[in-house]
């Protein structure tokens, strides 16, 4: 067997977790597959890269020098590959290829949408995922372009001290409901009318479940049972009765939903997008922002009671000292050191 760099990941996972049961966990293995790639491993060093014990494995001095070696090979082959896709970036032509990255919700697609008009030469593809530590780790490495992410409320974006964040928008988080739900007939709902429900919404890796937890406290409450669940899936134990669900506000209207509005807008959600400023070009992600601003927008407009949400909120026309689609307070650059305004 020739040794490849997952093969060194998996030497280093295992020394950091000390145990192979852990590093199994923490490489979605299953141990004996894991314990067997190892035995291969070994064969292909030469000898025993752990001794086995009743409270984990311990290195013996062969593999020593195998971790030494990958400390210094992985973070090599890590830059390796963020040099070479800022290099390929910056001597292709500007606008022919944009690599966009999101997490669920109606963003990325109106985005690739508003594109196509705003930039018909240019190549778009897509990338999600559930995790918005993902879509950093892949704008570092230079796998992707731009990401569109999100976090709660105040909270700073994805760590990642080489990133650009900009804000697009922020919005209230609202609730699904059941169309025949006692608590659709009105206007807004208040957290505490929901404390005997059980819930549904999509996973993340940021704190929006600590947020939400925290919420429910303050309304006098605890959850009872989340379902982590894909979208459709969670559209559908709503649909059904069986949850009531949490949602972005600007969540299309679908059959058998009834979105509203949580009274005194306990929850928010801040979308974001981010960039390496060494890949991009200024005007690129001006252009990109712009749009995904645009895109927001539409969302927004498209959603039933996200729009009669902001038409009562919007002020007299006397009152009005900016235009009423001008870019909410606090938007702009966001760096790590500073955090999130």
């Amino acid at each position: 067997m020739e040794l490849e760099l997952r093969h060194l990941k998996t030497i280093r996972a295992i020394a950091d977790a000390g145990s192979l049961t852990r590093a199994a966990t923490a490489l979605g293995l299953a141990q004996p597959a894991l314990s067997a790639q190892l035995r291969r491993i070994e064969r292909a060093l030469g000898g025993a890269l752990f001794e086995r014990g009743r409270h984990g494995v311990r290195t013996t001095a062969l593999g020593e020098l195998v971790l030494e070696r990958t400390r210094i090979v992985l973070p090599a082959v890590s830059e390796l590959q963020r040099e070479a896709a800022r290099f390929a970036r910056s001597r292709g032509e500007e606008g022919e290829r944009l690599r966009l990255g999101g997490t669920h919700g109606p963003l990325l697609g109106a985005l690739v949408d508003r594109l196509a008009d705003a930039a018909p030469g240019t190549t778009v593809t897509t990338c999600a995922s559930w995790s918005e530590r993902e879509l950093a780790e892949m704008l570092t490495v230079g796998r992707l372009d731009f990401a569109l992410a999100g976090t709660c409320g105040s909270t700073p974006p994805p760590e990642s001290p080489h990133l650009v964040w900009e804000e697009i928008a922020v919005d209230p988080v609202f609730v699904m409901l059941a169309d025949g739900h006692p608590l659709a007939r009105g206007r807004e709902v208040g957290l505490a009318a929901l404390a005997d429900e059980e819930w549904a919404c999509v996973p993340g890796d940021g704190c929006f479940a600590d947020c939400f937890t925290a919420a429910c406290a303050r309304a006098g409450f605890a959850p009872r049972r989340m379902y982590e669940t894909d979208t459709a899936s969670c559209v559908h134990l709503v649909q059904v009765g069986r949850a009531v669900g949490l949602c972005r506000a600007t969540f299309p209207p679908t059959p058998g939903l009834a979105i509203r509005p949580l009274a005194g807008t306990p929850l928010t959600w801040r979308h974001l997008l981010g960039w390496h400023p060494a890949g991009q070009r200024p005007d690129t992600a001006a252009t990109v922002l712009a749009q995904a601003r645009e895109a927001h927008a539409d969302a927004a407009a498209r959603s039933d009671s996200y729009a009669r949400r902001l038409a009562r909120q919007r002020p007299a026309p006397e009152a009005v000292s900016r235009p009423a689609h001008a870019t909410a307070p606090g938007t702009g650059s966001i760096s790590r050191g500073q955090g999130v305004g």
